[in-house]
């Protein structure tokens, strides 16, 4: 058990403790080691602790990279170094790379310095690309965002951002005028392309991949959610939609149908799709279909029929209307 002005102070750190409130407190360091042979507490690093039902919790929430943040930066108590690279990205609930090291990372325009569980970069932090939330200091989004297009491949750069931008965490501006601020330094033309690329009106991940594999291959772009009516019906929201051929490209990925929004059934949603399309194949618009697979090993294929479909206008008389959304709107999964 804490004593009660740990505990207090605890509980705003997800439960992280650090030893010299423990002393302050009159706990003993024999009472620490033994509560930590007991399993009641866990050593995150030297001086610094956290309960083992806190740490469970952490990890059962998917908050365990925040706990080991918490740590390191207080154990470092450098006020001039602030949680940054993918330590920032997931603490702004953005997704990153799966396979990347657990390593803390922050930034601190004073020094470099690795060590266990944490790398440090030397570089420059402007006040306008540092900021609070919670209990941490880190780098606003899009200094995040910048800082890892510089280190990560395209896709989960562009993926980034494109999540950033339909959540309204970030702007086109803010993300502009960062890499602009940076031009100088290392791998800064990878971050110039990734915000290039980025959009927010993309909603998920596969709509993010399917852009930029059309762009690789020299694919006309097509414009991402688009309204199509008929009538004064909405009858779908295309994920991207080619207007001169009416020409509809469709990314779905397995949850739709096995974890349908909503709390619809598979078979509903399945059922739904059909009778929607099939009324839009009525007025002239035609279908593509993509699935994670068909954007990798089995790319050529797809890429022979998108080239065949867009040579093929649209009907010459339409009976429904193409609207592209400004913005797009995040989904929510059931």
């Amino acid at each position: 058990m804490l004593p009660g002005p740990v505990h207090v102070s605890a509980s705003a750190r997800l439960g992280v403790f650090p030893l010299t409130e423990l002393t302050a407190a009159g706990v003993t360091e024999r009472e620490v080691r033994s509560a930590v042979r007991a399993g009641d507490w866990v050593r995150l690093r030297r001086g610094w602790f956290i309960g083992a039902a806190d740490l469970a919790a952490a990890e059962a929430t998917g908050r365990r990279h925040e706990v080991d943040a918490l740590a390191v930066t207080g154990a470092l108590a450098r006020p001039t170094a602030v949680l940054s690279h993918a330590t920032a990205a997931r603490l702004w609930g953005l997704p990153v790379p799966a396979g990347l090291p657990p390593d803390v990372r922050l930034t601190d325009p004073g020094r470099w310095r690795t060590g266990p569980g944490y790398v440090i970069a030397h570089a420059e932090l402007p006040a306008e690309e540092v900021t609070t939330r919670g209990q941490h200091r880190l780098t606003t989004v899009a200094r995040t965002l910048v800082d890892n297009a510089r280190e990560w491949r395209e896709l989960p750069a562009v993926a980034a951002m494109d999540v950033a931008l339909l959540r309204g965490l970030v702007t086109e501006e803010e993300l502009q005028a960062t890499v602009v601020r940076h031009r100088f330094a290392p791998r800064n033309p990878r971050a110039v392309r990734a915000v290039a690329a980025a959009d927010g009106r993309a909603e998920t991940w596969l709509e993010t991949k399917g852009r930029l594999r059309f762009r690789a291959a020299g694919l006309p772009p097509f414009v991402p959610q688009v309204e199509l009516w008929v009538g004064d019906r909405l009858l779908k929201v295309a994920d991207g939609w080619y207007d001169e051929a009416a020409v509809v490209v469709e990314f779905d990925g397995r949850v739709k149908y096995v974890r349908p929004a909503y709390g619809g059934r598979p078979e509903d949603v399945l059922f739904e799709e059909k009778r929607t399309e099939d009324a839009l194949r009525a007025v002239g618009i035609r279908f593509v279909r993509l699935v994670d697979e068909d954007l990798g090993p089995g790319w050529v294929p797809v890429e022979d029929r998108m080239r065949r479909e867009l040579q093929v206008p649209g009907p010459p008389i339409r009976v429904f209307r193409a609207v592209p959304r400004a913005v797009g709107r995040r989904r929510e999964v059931g």
